[in-house]
């Protein structure tokens, strides 16, 4: 008897002990980080950007920011104005900047520049990112200004004959002048006199001759053509600059 009490107890105590044990538990597996996604910039500029205005000491430059960053720019931006292309180009020797608003689609306007002078732009962004793509060139006016207007003095079936009148509007003296402007039809300039005639197509301008060039404030001179055409205008629409 006693013999089967030490069995069935050494028995119990072996499957007590086997249920009470420990046992490690294996970890699972750590999961592989994926991968940050990558950002595919479109091949397209981030920024444009052209002229929209000029007077004798300001120029106004309009621009568009297409995409924001890692791409392209927030605003403010900053224009920054250089005397040369080389000097746009090394991002050297600024004349001017001025700082845009908050617009993505807006203008800035640049003053206190000098007349008749080419200018260059360039654009970075409020991070000061260099836009490494808009690089142009605009030109305040010139303090000269002239007026042209033409006169039909006889007109026949397959011509006319045509009196252009320059005058200066300006508030200097001109010492050149040109008039350009751009046929209807199929009219082609056979002579010029008091001026030198070039024509591209239908684009005509006449620049002045070398004795009447010059022009004293609220002076005039004239030009004459001889045109050949199949119908004969009504008048013309005339452009005039120095």
């Amino acid at each position: 008897m006693l013999r089967m009490f030490l069995a069935v107890t050494t028995v119990t105590l072996a499957v007590w002990g086997g249920a009470s044990g420990t046992t490690e538990s294996t970890p699972p597996p750590l999961a592989t980080p994926l991968p940050s996604p990558t950002i595919a910039c479109p091949p397209a500029l981030p920024i444009s950007a052209s002229v929209t205005g000029a007077t004798t000491t300001s120029l106004t430059i309009s621009y568009v920011i297409f995409f924001r960053p890692p791409c392209g720019y927030d605003p403010p931006m900053t224009v920054s104005l250089f005397s040369s292309r080389e000097d746009a180009q090394q991002w050297r020797a600024a004349v001017a900047e001025v700082v845009s608003g908050p617009e993505r689609n807006g203008s800035v306007t640049i003053d206190r520049l000098a007349p008749d002078t080419e200018y260059w732009y360039r654009f970075t962004d409020v991070d000061g990112r260099r836009d490494p793509y808009v690089i142009a060139s605009a030109r305040t006016a010139s303090l000269t200004s002239c007026r042209a207007t033409a006169t039909v003095d006889a007109r026949w079936g397959s011509g006319f004959v045509a009196t252009v009148t320059v005058r200066n509007t300006g508030t200097l003296p001109l010492d050149q002048w040109r008039v350009s402007w751009r046929w209807s039809g199929d009219e082609q300039v056979q002579t010029a006199w008091g001026g030198v005639a070039e024509t591209a197509g239908a684009d005509v301008t006449v620049r002045n001759a070398s004795y009447n060039g010059t022009l004293a404030l609220d002076g005039a001179t004239t030009f004459g053509l001889l045109v050949t055409t199949s119908a004969v205008p009504d008048g013309l629409t005339l452009t005039c600059a120095r």
